[in-house]
């Protein structure tokens, strides 16, 4: 457990949130779906942003009926999404910091970097 300000759950107390049985919860780390953190016993813990993931997996197979190779490719490309958005906002504030250097010949040469710069930050996307 490394971040001591976060609320951490066991998971009894989060099949109990989400109304499903513990082995369920343990199903779902097996397939890869969930990875809640250990403690040095080995004992789940799951955080807020696992409980949030569990709880849209949930709402994908339990509401809208997809099964669970469906559901993975789904919250794979919301976390790909996720990500992307992510390096286009550091990309943007690089961007507006950029615009206030001032103008001419000294300003060209940062726009040449941010190319090259923001082709290092940003990698192929595998979907699948």
């Amino acid at each position: 457990m490394n971040d001591r300000g976060k609320p951490r759950y066991m998971i009894g107390v989060v099949a109990e949130m989400l109304n499903v049985h513990p082995q369920t919860l343990r199903f779902y780390e097996k397939k890869g779906l969930v990875r809640p953190s250990r403690t040095v016993g080995r004992t789940r813990m799951y955080s807020a942003e696992d409980v949030d993931e569990l709880a849209r997996l949930l709402r994908l197979t339990r509401d809208l009926g997809v099964n669970l190779a469906g559901t993975e490719i789904i919250l794979k490309m919301r976390r790909r999404m996720l990500e992307m958005q992510k390096q286009i906002e550091d990309l943007l504030a690089y961007v507006r910091e950029d615009g206030a250097s001032p103008k001419g010949e000294a300003a060209r040469e940062p726009r040449e970097a941010l190319v090259r710069a923001a082709a290092g930050h940003l990698g192929p996307v595998d979907l699948f």
